[in-house]
C-alpha cells in the first residue's frame, strides 16, 4: 500500500499559498525585518541574520525548490551564505527529487541533515512557536513549512535506503517542536506506518517496535490515535486562520487507517473510512482497488486502478495499480493484456524502483499465457535486479517470495510440457530421463521455497489467507504452494476459511481449494459433490473470474477422468479450453480438437503436431473445438496460418501467420499456437488497453 509524501509535500505548498493569501490580505503588505517580534528572531546578531535572510527569501521567490534549476541556485545560496540552511535545503531536496536507487538516495542524506540542524540552531523559537495570533504566525509559519519539507525528504531517505531506526528518531524529532500545523510531516502518522511496514520484526531488530505482529498493528493503531488527539489540541489554534488544517490532516489519519483495517480484514471498518475520504475528496484510488480486489470485486478494482493510473504524480517508485492491474488480467483470462502492460511499464520505468516488481509481473502473465521459457527469463531478471521499496509496505521478503513463487510453478510446468509435447511419453526413455531431471528441480525448488516461507510470520494472514491486502501473488499461485503438503490441515483450514470469512465473494476460492485438495487424497466421488455445488454459484462475475471458472471446470475433469465418466470429461475440457485455452496443455489431460488442413501440407509438421497430447476426432457427437491450419508459400517463405473456432463458430484463438523451417520444432510450436499460446494480442484487447 502506498503512502502519501509526495501528496504531503504538494499540500503544504498549497497551504503556503493560501495562509499567505490569507495573512498579507489581513496585514495588507508582506512583512519587513522590523515586523519580526523580537522573541521570534534568530540567535544571532540582528545585522547580520536579517539581511542574510531576506536577501535569500526573496531569491527563493524566483526559484521553485523542486525546479529543474534548484541544484545550480543551491550553489548561489551556499556561496551567499553557506552558514543558512536554504542552500542545503535546495541542495538536498533536489537530489532526493532526482534520486533513482539506493546510493542516489544515501547522496541527499547529508545536504538535508545539515538543513534540518540549522533550520534548528537558527530558529529554534520560530520552530517552537504555537499561536492563535496571525500576526504573530506570519514571520514564522515558512521557517515551519521549510522544517516539514527538509524532515520529510530526509525521512524517505532514510526509509529507501533501509534505515528504519533512524526514520524514527527523525520522527520523534520532528515530534519535539509540537507544530500547530503539521504541513508535511504527520509524524504521528509516518509512526504508525513505520511499524506497520516492519511489523514482522521485533524489538531485537528495532527498539521502536514489540515482540509480534499483533502488538505492532496495535502499536501503529495507538499512534494514529495520538495524530487524532494532536489535530483536536491544535483546531482552537488554526480555525481562525486556517480553517482547512483539521480536515486535510484528518484525512491523513483515514489513509492510514485504511492500512490497518484492510490488511487486519477489518472489512466493514476499511469502508467506512474509504468512505469518509471518499466524502472530503482524498479517496487514494490505488489503495481503494486493492482493497475492493481482496473483497473480491475485481470489476470495481479495476475501475478505480485505471482512475489511479490517470492520477498517479509518476515519481520514481512501484507504481501499483500496473503491477496489480496485470494480475486482475490473468483473473479475467487475458493474459496478454497483462504482457503488453508489464511491457509499456519496463520501459517507461527503466531501471528505477518499481522495474523489479514489473519484471515479476511479466514473467506472471507470460506464465499464465503459456510461454513458460519467456517467463523463466524474466523471473530470473527480477531476481538480478536490486530492487528498492518506496513508499510501499511491499518489501524485499514480499519480492523474493513471488519470485521463488514463479520459479517453482514454472519447473512444475515444465515437467507437464513434456507430457503434452509427447502423447507417449511413459514409452520414450530421453523424455523420461528430462521428466525425472525435471521433477527433480521441481523438488528442490519446493525444498528452498518452504525452508524461506517457514521463517515468515505472515504466512497466516498473507498466504494462507486468500486475497490478503500485502499478497503480491495471485490466488491461484498460492495452490502451487500447498497442493503437495500437509493435504489435511489445508482442507481443514480453507473450509473454515469459507464458513467464517466475512467476504461473501472469496468464500468460493476456499471452497474450490478444499475440493481440489480432497482430490489429492483420493475422494474423487466427495470433491465431485463439492464441486457441482461451485458450479452452481450464482456470485460469479464472469467477465473477471475466468481464472475461478478455468480451475473448477479443470477440477470437474479431473474427477470425471478417475470416476470414469468420459462424457463429462470432454464436456469439462472443451467448456476449458473455451474459457482459458493457455492451462490445458499444462493439465496432463488431451484435449479434443477437429484438424482442417489445407494448402501445401507438409507431412512431417503435420505428423509431429500429432504426436503431442490431443485427441483429434471427428465424432459431431464429441465435444470439440475446430482447429483450422493452412500451408502457403515455399523454400524460405513458407507460412502456416492457424485459427480455432468453437462449436458455433466463434474464434477462440484469431487467425494469424508465421514463417517456418524446421519440421519438428514448428510441429511442437504449432501445438501450442492452437492454445493461444503466444501469438499477436486480439485486436479488442488492444483497444481497451490502459
Amino acid at each position: 500500500m502506498k503512502t502519501k509524501s509526495l501528496y504531503r509535500i504538494l499540500s503544504s505548498l498549497a497551504a503556503v499559498m493560501l495562509l499567505g493569501f490569507t495573512a498579507f490580505g489581513q496585514a495588507g503588505r508582506e512583512p519587513k525585518p522590523e515586523d519580526i517580534p523580537p522573541q521570534f528572531r534568530p540567535p544571532h546578531p540582528v545585522d547580520k541574520i536579517l539581511p542574510r535572510y531576506f536577501n535569500l527569501d526573496q531569491k527563493r521567490k524566483t526559484s521553485d525548490i523542486f525546479s529543474e534549476d534548484a541544484l545550480p541556485r543551491s550553489r548561489e545560496f551556499k556561496r551567499i551564505d553557506s552558514t543558512y540552511y536554504v542552500g542545503w535545503m535546495y541542495e538536498g531536496v533536489y537530489k532526493f527529487n532526482h534520486a533513482e536507487d539506493y546510493l542516489g538516495f544515501k547522496n541527499a542524506i547529508y545536504p538535508l541533515e545539515h538543513a534540518l540542524a540549522l533550520t534548528e540552531h537558527d530558529y529554534s523559537r520560530a520552530l517552537a512557536t504555537r499561536t492563535s495570533d496571525v500576526a504573530t504566525y506570519i514571520p514564522v509559519y515558512k521557517i515551519q513549512i521549510d522544517y516539514t519539507v527538509i524532515a520529510n525528504c530526509l525521512m524517505n531517505c532514510y526509509s529507501n535506503t533501509d534505515q528504519p531506526d533512524r526514520v524514527f528518531k527523525l520522527l520523534r524529532r520532528a515530534l519535539h517542536w509540537n507544530f500547530q500545523n503539521q504541513y508535511s510531516m504527520d509524524a504521528y502518522n509516518y509512526m504508525a506506518w513505520t511499524v506497520h511496514r516492519n511489523r514482522f520484526y521485533t524489538h531485537a531488530q528495532y527498539d521502536f517496535l514489540r515482540n509480534s505482529i499483533d502488538e505492532n498493528e496495535k502499536l501503529a493503531s495507538l499512534y494514529l490515535d495520538s495524530s487524532m488527539r494532536m489535530i483536536q489540541r491544535n483546531k482552537p489554534l488554526n480555525e481562525k486562520f486556517q480553517p482547512t488544517v483539521e480536515q486535510r490532516e484528518k484525512m491523513g489519519v483515514y489513509h492510514y487507517r485504511n492500512i490497518l483495517y484492510s490488511y487486519a480484514f477489518n472489512i466493514d471498518s476499511a469502508t467506512r473510512y474509504f468512505e469518509l475520504m471518499k466524502q472530503g475528496g482524498g479517496l487514494p484510488h490505488n489503495n481503494f482497488a486493492t482493497f475492493k480486489a481482496v473483497c473480491g470485486d475485481f470489476r470495481t478494482a479495476e475501475s478505480e486502478y485505471k482512475i489511479a493510473s490517470r492520477s498517479d504524480p509518476g515519481d520514481k517508485r512501484l507504481q501499483e495499480w500496473a503491477y496489480y492491474s496485470t494480475i486482475l488480467d490473468i483473473y479475467k483470462a487475458k493474459p496478454k493484456a497483462g504482457i503488453q502492460l508489464a511491457r509499456d511499464m519496463i520501459r517507461s520505468a527503466g531501471t528505477t524502483p518499481g522495474y523489479g516488481w514489473y519484471n515479476i509481473a511479466l514473467s506472471r502473465s507470460l506464465m499464465y499465457d503459456g510461454q513458460i521459457s519467456e517467463a523463466k527469463r524474466y523471473a530470473e531478471r527480477a531476481a538480478e535486479f536490486k530492487e528498492l521499496h518506496i513508499g510501499t509496505t511491499l518489501g524485499q521478503s514480499h519480492y523474493e517470495f513471488s519470485i521463488q513463487l514463479l520459479k517453482l510453478i514454472t519447473k512444475e510446468q515444465e515437467w507437464a510440457m513434456q507430457q503434452f509435447e509427447h502423447k507417449n511419453w511413459w514409452y520414450n526413455p530421453s523424455v523420461l530421463l528430462s521428466m525425472s531431471s525435471k521433477l527433480s528441480e521441481k523438488y528442490l525448488q519446493q525444498f528452498l521455497i518452504i525452508n524461506q516461507f517457514a521463517q515468515n510470520p505472515e504466512r497466516d494472514r498473507v498466504i494462507y489467507k486468500l486475497f490478503a491486502n500485502e499478497s503480491t501473488v495471485s490466488w491461484d499461485e498460492i495452490w502451487y504452494l500447498v497442493s503437495d503438503f500437509s493435504t489435511q490441515f489445508f482442507i481443514n483450514r480453507f473450509q473454515k476459511e469459507a464458513a467464517t470469512d466475512k467476504r461473501t465473494y472469496i468464500r468460493k476460492y476456499f471452497e474450490l481449494f478444499a475440493a481440489r485438495l480432497k482430490m489429492k487424497q483420493g475422494k474423487y466421488k466427495e470433491a465431485k459433490m463439492d464441486l457441482d455445488a461451485l458450479t452452481r454459484t450464482t456470485d460469479i462475475d464472469v467477465p473477471y473470474e475466468k481464472l475461478f471458472l478455468a480451475r473448477l471446470y479443470q477440477a470437474e475433469a479431473e474427477c470425471a477422468k478417475e470416476l470414469k465418466f468420459e462424457t463429462d470429461q470432454n464436456s469439462w475440457m472443451y467448456k476449458l479450453y473455451v474459457n482459458y485455452p493457455q492451462l490445458v496443455p499444462y493439465t496432463g489431460m488431451a484435449m479434443n480438437m477437429n484438424l482442417h488442413i489445407s494448402g501445401n501440407e507438409d507431412k512431417e509438421v503435420v505428423k509431429r503436431l500429432k504426436a503431442c497430447n490431443i485427441n483429434w476426432v471427428t465424432d459431431s457427437n464429441i465435444p470439440a473445438v475446430h482447429a483450422y491450419i493452412i500451408f502457403s508459400g515455399a523454400k524460405d517463405k513458407k507460412t502456416i496460418t492457424y485459427y480455432v473456432l468453437d462449436r458455433n463458430g466463434n474464434y477462440i484463438v484469431p487467425s494469424q501467420a508465421f514463417t517456418w523451417q524446421k519440421a519438428e520444432e514448428t510441429g511442437t510450436n504449432l501445438a501450442y499456437k492452437l492454445f493461444d499460446i503466444g501469438g499477436k494480442m486480439p485486436e479488442a484487447e488492444k483497444e481497451t488497453g490502459w
